[in-house]
């Protein structure tokens, strides 16, 4: 299944002590697995900065991860982005694949100026 990261941000009201984000979390995850029961859960982590949580985890499609993401925003987070995400050896072979369809320092079939 496709990889996404989860970057959220939440309202300052909805951040609360322990126990209340703690019931929070434990609400939203209920919900996501109602609403999208193939999601996988891969990490979730708590940072400093831009985003108050970062999770990754495996969908489906598109239309799943737009619902995650949906969820999030009618949670209380005031920002929820899911990003597609590939491994880095995934990458690395993309990155072999376009080079090999380069010719004369253009893409073959591409428009040449």
């Amino acid at each position: 299944m496709p990889t996404y990261v989860l970057m959220t941000k939440l309202a300052p009201d909805c951040i609360g002590d322990a126990n209340d984000r703690r019931g929070k979390g434990q609400d939203w995850l209920n919900r996501v697995h109602l609403a999208c029961p193939d999601v996988k859960w891969i990490a979730h982590y708590a940072l400093l900065g831009r985003y108050d949580f970062m999770d990754l985890y495996e969908a489906p499609d598109d239309a799943t991860a737009h619902k995650v993401s949906l969820i999030s925003r009618e949670q209380g987070a005031i920002s929820a982005e899911s990003w597609p995400a590939l491994s880095y050896d995934k990458h690395l072979k993309l990155m072999e694949e376009v080079a090999r369809h380069k010719v004369g320092g253009t893409q073959a079939g591409g428009p040449t100026t």
